[in-house]
């Protein structure tokens, strides 16, 4: 299995639109053969403000694929492609980590 946790950082006050123009592609991507989970979180509600506190204008996404060949397939899908474009100037940063369970684990 290999998951992905995406950093992701908009323009300042384009979160919602970003997140909106996200949520309408996951739909897609959640059917996308070896995805197991899509999901984009923000800060928990409630707490206050900490080192780890990703902030107004960012967002982090969560993944699990059920291979590495899944994974690489998504990121090369036409819906993905139409979704970075459509969103790539609200965006400032994104920081990809790809991971995969540790030995033993």
């Amino acid at each position: 299995m290999i998951h992905v946790v995406a950093m992701l950082t908009t323009q300042p006050g384009q979160r919602a639109k970003v997140l909106q123009a996200f949520n309408a592609n996951a739909v897609t991507v959640r059917q996308e053969e070896g995805c197991i989970e899509y999901v984009a979180t923000v800060d928990a509600r409630g707490l206050p403000e900490s080192p780890g506190t990703v902030g107004e204008d960012s967002f982090v996404v969560v993944e699990k694929w059920a291979s590495l060949a899944a994974l690489q397939a998504h990121a090369v899908a036409p819906h993905m492609k139409a979704y970075a474009a459509g969103v790539k100037e609200l965006m400032a940063k994104r920081v990809i980590h790809i991971l995969e369970p540790a030995e033993g684990a």
